[in-house]
């Protein structure tokens, strides 16, 4: 008979503190309850865990598809960036300058009178060189020697790789100095061209965020002071995390010809005339996963979307009586197999561990669905499964031949049902005001969530700059869906 769960001693909770208590801390104790990462000795940099790659992992196996069915190529491109690349666009450069980690020496060599290490003084390179804190000045010149003429536009391509930036104040998953990326760099003919993608690349971001993570956006364009560097259009997805602050999901950018003039990028065109090309980028980072924990998870821990969990199913052995131990796992085997075979990835949790410890690591790992085999349930020809997002609510008993079919149809309203709760919460975090002074009065009696209001109300105003500043708010969007005459402001991660 399974065994009945216990919740840690002296708490009402798995995590503490609640979201309620403080949200900042709640983040940090749902990370190291589900074992996804921790920080680094390296200042500002994480260590991703196996648990929490594994989930990137999914999250980088489901979007590449999404990518190459644009007929995006992958490559990969160096980590180091000559100086003298990063400095041909000014405006670029001005806006990663303060960023940007810097190697000067190529190798180290001990002091004879200190015995101390550092690097060789007959070492300087001859160019210092940026570690990447994004590529399209390097990439755009491997993209002067491949374009040459317009048969050889559009050329699409991709990296997945990571990024330094000198993060001052760090933040597992959101904010660290190195983090995991892709990035996309297209080129095009025109102007038309390359806006259509750098929209359509938000698309596919969109169709990522909502099918696979399970999390509602508001898709818009930055406002100009929000803009990439060097961008003439970002355009945006923003979500909204559960204490009521933003966090930029992803972005694509309309570069125009920005980095073509910088880099070089031209073409013959059919008329016999040089011509500048069209650029666009794009990038999607692991702060997906801290979106998702912000998103999702509750004050008993992490809750994972099927489509990305590491795994979708934990099989319980329930064994109480030694004499049934063969048994029991036996069918755990048995039912893993049905359910691989299903095309649901499962693991059985065979551990020395308690029952009820398996139960509530599973509940804090946030995995989607629990399935307890003990003797009663073999003795029965059934197995008890649970929904994480539901809890006790979410307990179904059926047979051990038709776990598979149920696992399956639990698994699919699973996913709808997150996006479902995640779009409802945003909508009932925006609000709609009129005027700068209800955005003034909203802030100043520390109110949560979003605001949106015209535009017209906000560009170029020093009243809501000196609004901004106080309240520590920002523009996030204009969304599509208001046509632009609309911003959204809130407070952000």
């Amino acid at each position: 008979m399974a065994e009945a769960a216990q919740k840690p001693k002296n708490s009402k909770t798995a995590i503490t503190p609640t979201r309620e208590e403080n949200f900042p801390e709640w983040y940090q104790q749902v990370i190291k309850a589900a074992d996804m990462a921790e920080n680094a000795p390296v200042r500002g940099c994480m260590i991703i865990k196996p648990y929490g790659f594994a989930m990137w992992e999914n999250v980088q196996k489901h979007l590449d598809v999404l990518i190459k069915n644009e007929d995006v190529q992958n490559a990969y491109f160096p980590l180091l960036i000559p100086m003298s690349y990063i400095a041909r666009e000014a405006e670029h450069i001005d806006g990663f300058a303060k960023e940007c980690a810097v190697v000067t020496h190529h190798r180290l060599s001990i002091d004879e009178k200190t015995g101390q290490l550092g690097p060789d003084k007959d070492s300087v390179l001859s160019e210092p060189m940026i570690i990447r804190p994004t590529s399209e000045t390097i990439i755009g010149e491997s993209m002067k020697n491949w374009v040459q003429s317009y048969r050889d536009l559009p050329l699409k391509l991709n990296q997945w790789c990571n990024i330094m930036r000198w993060e001052m104040r760090p933040r597992i998953f959101l904010r660290t100095a190195e983090f995991l990326w892709q990035e996309g760099h297209n080129a095009f003919a025109t102007a038309e061209e390359a806006d259509a993608d750098a929209r359509r690349m938000l698309d596919v971001y969109n169709n990522m965020f909502e099918n696979y993570l399970a999390i509602a956006t508001i898709p818009g364009a930055k406002t100009p002071d929000e803009r990439f560097p060097g961008a003439i259009e970002t355009y945006t997805l923003e979500t909204f995390m559960q204490d009521g602050k933003a966090l930029q999901g992803c972005t694509s950018h309309n570069l125009g010809q920005t980095f073509a003039r910088s880099c070089d990028i031209k073409y013959l065109d059919k008329d016999g005339a040089q011509k500048l090309a069209w650029t666009t980028s794009w990038g999607f980072t692991t702060r997906t996963i801290g979106a998702s924990i912000m998103v999702h998870a509750d004050d008993d821990g992490m809750v994972m979307a099927p489509m990305v969990a590491p795994h979708q199913v934990v099989i319980l052995p329930f064994i109480n009586d030694d004499a049934d131990r063969a048994k029991i796992l036996e069918a755990c085997d048995n039912v893993k197999r049905m359910l691989h075979a299903a095309g649901i990835s499962a693991r059985v949790d065979a551990s020395e561990a308690r029952s009820s410890d398996k139960m509530w690591t599973a509940i804090k790992k946030g995995v989607p669905v629990r399935l307890e085999i003990g003797a009663r349930e073999l003795a029965e020809g059934q197995v008890v499964f649970t929904r994480r997002d539901l809890g006790k609510d979410g307990k179904m008993k059926v047979s051990i031949d038709a776990c598979a079919a149920e696992i399956g149809k639990a698994l699919q309203q699973m996913q709808k049902d997150l996006l479902e709760r995640s779009r409802a919460r945003l909508q009932a975090q925006i609000t709609d005001v009129k005027t700068l002074k209800d955005v003034r009065d909203y802030y100043a009696a520390d109110k949560t969530g979003g605001l949106r209001l015209d535009y017209a109300l906000v560009k170029d105003s020093a009243e809501f700059a000196a609004i901004a500043k106080e309240y520590a708010v920002t523009t996030r969007c204009l969304p599509f869906a208001d046509g632009g005459e609309k911003v959204i402001v809130a407070k952000s991660y």
